[in-house]
């Protein structure tokens, strides 16, 4: 029963609760067991509140037993990553600096979620400050990948794409500054969705960047993605998820973004395109404007905002630290006022560029997520900085500048590479596009597997 139940997807679990085919009482207990068992040993998880939990899942279980209308995610378990605020409740953001904060506000998307009826077992690991592609987390321990425990899970959002990936909970909210949804959902072979900035509120989230800073959902499915995201943005996205992609054209850009390819990736992406082009999708090549630019305005707004936020500590606490993490704020106290203004001023014509480049009059473009293959955490911890900081840029090659334009894009798994480790393309569309994105990728699992692989380490034989 445990692996049954285990193996449902978000939306396949919500619906067996509703019809109360799963008590909720049964459903908690499982994810509670998982996330304490397996979830530890994967070092994904920062806390549980097992207790609370299952208190909240009786009275959902005498809810649903008294026939009243039941909200979208009744009784759903779900854990998130610890930087979404509970008032009360301890919220490191994956720091030593504040492992003792409590703060006196609720993140709004955490609020939404517990009107729809959601439950809130606790809170997953996560790069200190939400500041690494990797997942890197000096002071509490690097979050395993499930596929194989040596490799990186990819990050900031590393607890939650490990919970989500070795099915300890059906989805996770994370977020995106310069990828990090999208990296651990490639990395663990998972839908991650970064939303268009200002979809969804971000009050009550342990702030990064704010001109980037995204919260979007990490799942196993578009469907199951698309209607979390019902929730946290206030919208559906469900209703038309199912329609045909017949007609839609997606753009996929070369330049830049096959700079960096592997060619086992190359592969892989090829496969993706083939597979939607037969759903009827119309596929063109297109060419990506000056992306040294973008990445740089990105980088520049990124780190002069975390500079801002952490100019107090960095004074007073510098120990307390990683270098790693340090070393990728400290510039942000140096740049010139004007050029963070200017960086800001030049970003909606840089969008329409992009655009206007990538795109064309495509409905969507389809990149790489990740442009190599997942890397060992060896690979991203030993050696020399410059060897380190070559492998995480190369990581956060086809992401990063995704934030600057403010686009939605969302990772979508697509095979695996040589050494048995997820792979995935990543679709972008206009602003406000997580319709299209959903759909496209909602078409694309309908005819492929890959969302149905499971990783040893979730014990589901």
């Amino acid at each position: 029963m445990q692996n049954a139940i285990a193996a449902l997807d978000l939306c396949e679990l919500s619906d067996a609760i509703a019809h109360g085919e799963i008590s909720s009482v049964k459903a908690t207990a499982v994810a509670l067991e998982r996330l304490d068992l397996i979830g530890r040993k994967l070092n994904a998880v920062v806390r549980l509140d097992g207790p609370r939990a299952l208190r909240a899942a009786e009275a959902a279980d005498k809810l649903r037993a008294s026939g009243a209308l039941l909200p979208p995610l009744h009784g759903v378990p779900l854990a998130h990553k610890d930087l979404f605020y509970r008032a009360g409740d301890l919220s490191s953001g994956g720091s030593k600096i504040r492992a003792d904060f409590r703060p006196d506000v609720t993140a709004t998307v955490i609020n939404r979620l517990d009107a729809a009826g959601a439950l809130d077992l606790g809170r997953l690991q996560l790069a200190e400050f939400a500041l690494s592609p990797t997942g890197y987390n000096e002071h509490y321990g690097h979050a395993l990948n499930p596929w194989n425990p040596a490799y990186v899970p990819g990050g900031s959002s590393s607890g939650s794409g490990v919970a989500v990936a070795a099915r300890l909970v059906t989805g996770s909210l994370g977020t995106d500054t310069g990828g990090s949804l999208r990296h651990p959902g490639a990395m663990c072979g998972l839908v991650g969705l970064k939303p268009t900035w200002g979809l969804v509120p971000t009050d009550g989230v342990m702030p990064l960047s704010a001109s980037l800073d995204c919260a979007g959902p990490l799942t196993r499915t578009a469907r199951d993605a698309a209607r979390l995201l019902s929730v946290i943005a206030d919208r559906d996205y469900e209703a038309a998820i199912g329609a045909s992609i017949g007609g839609m054209t997606i753009a996929v850009p070369g330049g830049y973004y096959r700079d960096l390819l592997h060619p086992i990736i190359v592969v892989r992406l090829e496969q993706a395109v083939a597979e939607l082009r037969g759903l009827g999708a119309s596929i063109i090549e297109t060419a990506p404007p000056d992306m040294a630019v973008v990445n740089a305005l990105m980088l520049l707004v990124m780190t002069v905002e975390a500079a801002t936020i952490h100019r107090r500590w960095l004074i007073e606490r510098p120990q307390d630290y990683a270098g790693q993490i340090r070393a990728r704020i400290e510039p942000g106290l140096f740049f010139p006022a004007t050029r963070y203004v200017e960086a800001l001023a030049l970003r909606t014509q840089i969008t329409q560029q992009w655009i206007a480049c990538c795109m064309g009059a495509a409905d969507l473009a389809l990149l790489p997520a990740i442009a190599v293959p997942v890397p060992t955490i060896e690979a991203t911890t030993e050696g020399g900085p410059e060897a380190v900081a070559r492998i995480i840029g190369q990581l956060a090659h086809c992401s990063r500048g995704i934030n600057y334009l403010g686009l939605p894009g969302a990772s979508v798994p697509c095979g695996f590479d040589n050494a048995g480790l997820p792979v995935a393309f990543q679709l972008v569309g206009r602003p406000y596009a997580e319709a299209d994105i959903l759909r496209a990728a909602h078409a694309y699992q309908g005819v492929t597997d890959w969302h149905h692989r499971v990783p040893d380490a979730a014990e589901l034989n």
